[in-house]
This record gives structure tokens, sequence and C-alpha cells, in this order.
């Protein structure tokens, strides 16, 4: 594929503080960015709040700025100098999120910037939890039993179509932040309110838990002609009910049927570009029954992630 010679310039978002178990990633993966793109002849500037960083060096990048990751710091940013591309999904949800932000109050036209790595439909696609269960249905994909809720009286109603065991999913979190699994009915209401309240927009998914299931997941990359390889595969050695970033993970896959594979590295391309027309990086994970490999999506991130360093660890690429 040809380079790209009209970005001269490019604007990567950090991911700001990072807490135990969760962010460190994406310190790897903006230093590993940052370093690519210099090779290439990129002018790189870079923004976080976060100092105790390896992506803050000041031979990371050619422009550092430690500031808080808002849109008054970007604005600033891009007032004083010349950028032609910003990159946001080097820093997780936090990145992906103050992105999205700019873009709705137009800064990014503003000061004619590209976004490069993803674009906000295939955010708002993967984030919105209902909008991925409706893409899914309706490319014919697996999805485990689901119903939305916004309030508290939709989850209860919502839990008791679909039964226990369940597991809620706040909407826009990182981590896992906000969900768990409910084992039993009195359990229940304080996990949703829990829920409720560590989601930004205050929406759940309430869905049956798959426990015991096998869990996996995939690297994807795709260039702008639309070509995906599969960088890795990886496997969690705990079943569905562990979160990942609590699981060893094996990479490559080690217990996988060439057949199983097979279906889920279809399945993986085809949601890579059925969720937008973007390069870029993609983690697909699903969950596979042990009985009789029926495959469930459980999501797709249009960033890197956890297992994206690993991945590139594993393989060296």
């Amino acid at each position: 594929m040809p380079k790209d010679l009209s970005i001269k310039s490019v604007l990567i978002i950090g991911s700001g503080p990072i807490i135990i178990g969760q962010a460190c990633e994406f310190d790897y993966s903006g230093s590993q960015a940052a370093r690519s793109l210099k090779e290439e002849g990129i002018e790189v500037s870079l923004i976080n709040s976060n100092p105790a960083t390896i992506m803050t060096d000041p031979v990371t990048a050619d422009h550092v700025y430690l500031l808080p990751l808002n849109v008054e710091s970007l604005r600033s940013i891009l007032e004083d100098r010349q950028i032609d591309a910003v990159l946001p999904t080097m820093g997780g949800q936090t990145a992906l999120n103050l992105a999205i932000e700019a873009q709705e109050i137009g800064l990014w036209e503003e000061f004619g910037v590209r976004m490069i790595g993803v674009d906000v439909e295939a955010i708002e696609t993967t984030e919105n939890r209902e909008k991925f269960r409706q893409l899914m249905i309706n490319m014919g994909i697996g999805v485990a039993k689901s119903e939305i809720a916004n309030s508290f009286l939709e989850g209860k109603e919502a839990a008791e179509k679909i039964g226990y065991p369940l597991v809620i999913r706040p909407s826009f979190t990182l981590g896992g932040t906000g969900g768990g699994f409910v084992h039993r009915k009195e359990e229940f209401e304080a996990a949703l309110q829990r829920g409720l309240d560590a989601s930004p927009t205050h929406e759940v998914l309430v869905e049956q838990a798959v426990l015991g299931w096998k869990e996996y997941e995939l690297e994807l990359l795709r260039d702008n002609k639309n070509n995906v390889c599969i960088i890795c595969t990886i496997e969690n050695f705990d079943p569905m009910g562990i979160h990942t970033g609590d699981s060893i993970t094996v990479a490559p896959a080690m217990t996988l049927s060439d057949t199983a594979f097979q279906k889920m590295r279809d399945l993986s391309i085809q949601m890579m570009r059925g969720i937008g027309n973007f390069a870029g990086g993609c983690n697909v994970q699903f969950a596979m029954n042990p009985e009789n490999e029926e495959l469930i999506a459980i999501e797709i991130n249009p960033r890197v992630s956890r297992s994206s360093a690993l991945a590139s660890k594993a393989t060296g690429y």
C-alpha cells in the first residue's frame, strides 16, 4: 500500500492517569506508535496528563505536552502546532472519548485535522452496546441474550425476561468498570445501580452470562484498501466469568480446533469490516461453548488494548 504523503505531523492522545492493572498497556502502545511514526519522518506531538509514563520522555515524541486531557488543552496544541492528523487509538477509552468530544464541538474540522486509525462511527457502534448487538444480529453473528436499560425499572424488567445468571455491562467504560456478574435475584438491584452510576450515559446492558465458556481474542489489522490480516490469536486460561484483565492469557491460542479457528477468523474479519471503513487495529473477543463449538461475539474494540501489547510481544510485529 502506498505511503500517505499528506500526513507530515501527527498528534497522539495518551491515556492519562494509570491505575494498578489498567492502562499501562497504552503507555507501551503510545511509545511504539511515536517511534514508528518518527521512523517514517513524521513530526510527532503527544498529549498526556501523566508524567510518570515512558511516552512522555523527551526522546519519545518531538513535542510533549503534559496537560489535562480535555478539549481546551487540545485547542492550545492545535493553535501552537500545524497538526495534520490525530491518532486517538493509543490511549484507550480515555483518548477515544476525548476525540469524540472534540469531534462533536467541531474542533478537528476547525483546524483541518484528520482522525486516523479509527472513525467516530466505529467508536459509536462498538461502545454503544445496543448498536453493537443489533449489528451482530444483522450480520448473522451470534450474541448472548440481552436487553439495554437506561433506568432502574428497565433493568429489572430485562432481568425478569432473561433469567439468572446475568452480567451487567455499563456503556462507555474501561476495564469492566461498574460491571459484574449477578448469580441471584437478591444481588441484582445493587449491581444494577452500580452499573448505571458507572456509565457516563447512564446505560447498561443486562446480558445472559455464558459462565464456563471458553474465551478467545483475535488481534486484527486493516489497511485502507480493506485488506485485513490476523496478527495473533489469544486464549484466556480462565473461562468466561473472569475478566480478561484478571486472567492468564496465552498467545497463540492452544486448544482451538482448526474449524473453530477458521470460523472465528472469518467472523472477526466480517465484524471489523462491518463497523466502518477505517485503517487501523482492532481487537475482537469471542466466547465458545466447549460442548459444541457454538460461537458468540462478546465485543470488538477499534483500538489497541492489553491484548494488542501481548500480541505485539508474542509475534514481534
